[in-house]
């Protein structure tokens, strides 16, 4: 009966820890693999894209929300940062950061 009760009072302390497996950003550990698979496919086609040099832009990624931050050189790269990044699985929307650098 003891070793019933132990087992009982140990499965009530584990039960709220693992319920929730949020991390300190409220994102479960789904979310957070979800979003760094969305970073790396979203660079992965920036880089790929040789003729519009987007090496230098930097791409976070929270809840599906694609981030493009740092600068380019024209509008055009701007653009097709964004039209890249939409273009990767599990994107729900782009926020284009990018600075165009005045010459």
């Amino acid at each position: 009966m003891a070793r019933g009760f132990k087992l009982f009072v140990v499965l009530l302390m584990i039960l709220p820890v693992t319920a929730g497996c949020r991390t300190l950003t409220g994102k479960t550990a789904g979310e957070n693999i979800d979003d760094a698979t969305i970073t790396a496919a979203v660079k992965s086609k920036l880089v790929a894209d040789k003729a519009a040099n987007l090496i230098r832009v930097d791409v976070d990624t929270n809840r599906g929300t694609v981030y493009l931050n740092g600068s380019v050189e024209s509008t055009e790269q701007k653009a097709r940062a964004e039209q890249l990044a939409w273009q990767a699985n599990g994107v729900k929307s782009v926020v284009n950061n990018l600075q165009v650098r005045t010459r």
